[in-house]
């Protein structure tokens, strides 16, 4: 297990642990290099001298690396530190289904059908790169706090190829197709079944194959027929449980063909819920045993090819004389009331007939789905041009706001349904100061709509003469805050923080500075403050110490073995007095490891408007007026702001509202009600009121979380995107 503050492979700072599953636990980690949060997934290190395990480790980071879809959970990394080997992925903050179907029963059938299309777009993007996941289930589908659904771990997943035959390397028993059981051979139509599997779940609540073995639930798979979910659910659509069913048949031949044509029944089982319009393929007859009635066998037994039988038109003639040394055999069956021989033969001809009749009709389907003959390949273009056309229309091409004004650029993104949020300042030799000098993701750049683009605004040209300082002696072994706080006197940046286990040194204090005591650095240098976190791993509470002055807040962070980190920030909505902590990341409350980093922020008064005293203005006889940023003053939701409830929230967990906007840490932001529990009007709504936001910011994402009474923490479980205005 890593420690909190260790550094993996140079740029990657392990923040807290997210997870553990089989062979790998996952981090939360700062990528310093990109500035942004990262998941990290590390093998444990009682696998890392296995070549087997590294081996399917790396080939989890082959398989996914070359994916870039917005269903599928994107990998930005690999490689080996010190015997650590990793896997960076995309962090996506949310729950798995697994979670979501545990917590709701069962889902409604607009969100299990939602969930199953966008499950279906990401594995149609694997499939497409002939990659086969082999172990879909809710565990390894994710829904992130926007909604979006992300399909992770690639672990087992293999290159489709003529000999993709499973190992030992299977998924979970409950989701795996027959052919995965039975170890034979593995395709794109088996995750096709497991995801079949995973909407039966999601609709019923439950898996259609349990029992107390594994070997038993295998077993299952390949001998039991699945009871249809409409057993459960009376009311499911038809057409949504033929889907399954078809997703979920033991032969793959009468399963999908591709998830192109899973995802359009999908969708229309949305528009047609009753329909009839799934291909079920028929079992064939000829396995089955039919009993004949009497009746029928009487009337057999009387339809003998006899002399005195009632077909005596011409053909018959010519097939009596035919078969004219087998009439006296004939005869002598009927006398016996047996079927005659010429009955016989006429029948095993005419199978062989009909047989043949059904092979060349089989070829043909087979051949004009390959595109050999007719006009399935041109209309299999044809779908896919407009499969492809339909993509393409969901895209929104990102415009290019250098230059622009944070209000210019608001209103250039506002019509494409695109999201602003301000990463920042830098200096800009090109771009004026106060306009746009970068933005991410860049113009021209192909995205989902709803997506939001971060921009950073000019400072203008950096200064030629830097001013220097010289770090003084003495640093050494004082605490956190008193560092940054005599760095920050000097005009030097002491945010970046690492952390190390050391013996000799109390906790949060300093073990060492880069660049060191007494080095000559200019103004505006970041240093690199290492801090002891002692060399225990026991857990503490965070203490809630906002609303206290910041000496007494550090002092009792401090005393709970943790590190104060202390920011000071002007915030209307801050509700304390100056000097006074009114926000702080973790929140209070929650277990944490001893030596971990608390961010207490602190109000200080806001900074005075400059007068703009221009000459030229005098001259004119004009009066001189203080410039007022358009983006100044108060920036308000409306007065009678209400939300709606999550689907998922009983109405006993204690509730918590943040407000999260523009750079801040989805994990943050300023807390507007905390430790209550929400009562919903009829309509399903709670009346919030008029949220005052950060000054010259017109969006921001309100965060509804609520309290897990085991682990003491707060999970956020739903969000809703608000806009302000200056009031």
């Amino acid at each position: 297990m890593l420690n909190v503050g260790v550094i993996i492979g140079e740029r990657y700072e392990v923040v807290s642990r997210i997870g553990s599953g089989g062979m790998a636990d996952v981090y939360k980690a700062k990528d310093h290099k990109l500035n942004r949060f990262v998941a990290m997934k590390v093998l444990k290190p009682e696998f890392s001298a296995d070549t087997n395990f590294i081996r399917k480790f790396q080939r989890e980071a082959q398989a996914a690396a070359g994916l870039a879809h917005p269903n599928v959970v994107n990998v930005f990394d690999v490689g080996e530190d010190q015997g650590v080997n990793y896997i960076v992925m995309e962090l996506v903050e949310g729950i798995t289904l697994k979670e979501y179907i545990s917590k709701k029963g069962r889902l409604t059938v607009k969100e299990a059908t939602s969930i199953a299309i966008q499950v279906s777009m990401g594995l149609e993007a694997a499939h497409n790169r002939n990659i086969v996941h082999r172990d879909i289930k809710p565990q390894n589908i994710i829904i992130s706090t926007d909604g979006k659904v992300k399909v992770t771990d690639f672990g087992i997943a293999r290159v489709a190829s003529s000999n993709t035959i499973s190992t030992n390397a299977m998924g979970s028993v409950h989701y795996s197709s027959p052919e995965q059981v039975r170890g034979g051979y593995s395709d794109f139509k088996s995750d096709i079944y497991s995801l079949g599997i995973t909407m039966y779940e999601m609709v019923t609540g439950r898996v259609p194959f349990d029992g107390d073995t594994t070997v038993a639930i295998a077993i299952k798979h390949l001998q039991d027929e699945m009871v249809p979910p409409s057993h459960y659910v009376p009311d499911l659509p038809h057409s949504l449980e033929d889907i399954i069913l078809k997703c979920t048949q033991k032969s793959p031949d009468r399963r999908y063909s591709t998830l192109a044509e899973l995802i359009n029944d999908l969708k229309h089982s949305l528009i047609d819920p009753d329909g009839n319009f799934v291909n079920l393929s028929p079992l064939s007859n000829h396995a089955q045993t039919i009993m004949i009635t009497p009746e029928e066998m009487k009337e057999i037994q009387n339809s003998g090819y006899s002399k005195n039988s009632d077909y005596d038109d011409g053909d018959e003639d010519e097939e009596e004389e035919a078969y004219d040394e087998d009439d006296d055999e004939d005869d002598d069956d009927d006398e016996r009331g047996g079927i005659n021989t010429k009955l016989e033969k006429a029948m095993t001809i005419g199978g062989l007939i009909i047989g043949a009749v059904i092979i060349c009709i089989l070829i043909y389907f087979v051949a004009s789905a390959a595109g050999i003959v007719g006009g399935s390949k041109n209309s299999g273009q044809d779908t896919k041009t407009q499969q492809e056309t339909t993509d393409e229309q969901e895209k929104v091409v990102v415009p290019d706001l250098t230059n622009m004004t944070p209000d210019e650029a608001q209103s250039a993104v506002k019509s494409l349904s695109l999201g602003l949020s301000k990463g920042g300042e830098e200096a800009s030799d090109k771009v004026e100061e106060g306009k746009i000098c970068r933005q991410d993701p860049a113009a021209d750049t192909e995205v989902d709509p709803n997506t939001q683009i971060t921009y950073y605004v000019s400072t203008g040209p950096a200064d030629a003469e830097e001013e220097m300082v010289t770090i003084p002696t003495g640093l050494i072994g004082q605490t956190l805050s008193q560092v940054q706080s005599k760095l920050q006197e000097l005009g030097l940046d002491p945010s970046n923080i690492k952390q190390e286990r050391n013996a000799d040194v109390a906790v949060g204090n300093v073990i060492s500075l880069d660049p060191g005591e007494g080095s000559e650095v200019a103004v505006g240098t970041q240093v690199t403050i290492t801090v002891s976190t002692g060399e225990g791993d026991t857990m503490t509470r965070i203490p809630d110490v906002r609303g206290y002055e910041e000496a007494q807040a550090v002092q009792i962070v401090e005393d709970q073995g943790l590190i104060a980190n202390v920011e000071h920030s002007y915030s209307e909505s801050a509700g304390v007095g100056y000097g006074q902590v009114y926000e702080m990341t973790p929140q209070g409350g929650q277990r944490i490891e001893q030596g971990s980093i608390i961010t207490l922020k602190v109000l200080t008064e806001p900074e005075e408007e400059e007068t703009d005293t221009d000459t030229q203005s005098e001259d004119e006889g004009t009066d001189t007026s203080t410039e007022t940023s358009a983006s100044s003053g108060t920036w308000a939701t409306i007065s009678n702001l209400k939300i709606r409830e999550p689907e998922n929230y009983d109405g006993q967990q204690l509730v918590r509202l943040r407000l999260v906007q523009g750079s801040e840490d989805a994990q943050g932001g300023t807390t507007i009600l905390q430790d209550q529990t929400l009562t919903f009007d009829e309509n399903g709504e709670y009346a919030v009121g008029q949220i005052t936001g950060q000054s010259g910011e017109s969006t921001g994402t309100l965060y509804f979380d609520v309290l897990d009474e085991d682990s003491g923490d707060y999970t956020t479980i739903w969000s809703y995107p608000l806009e302000f205005s200056q009031q």
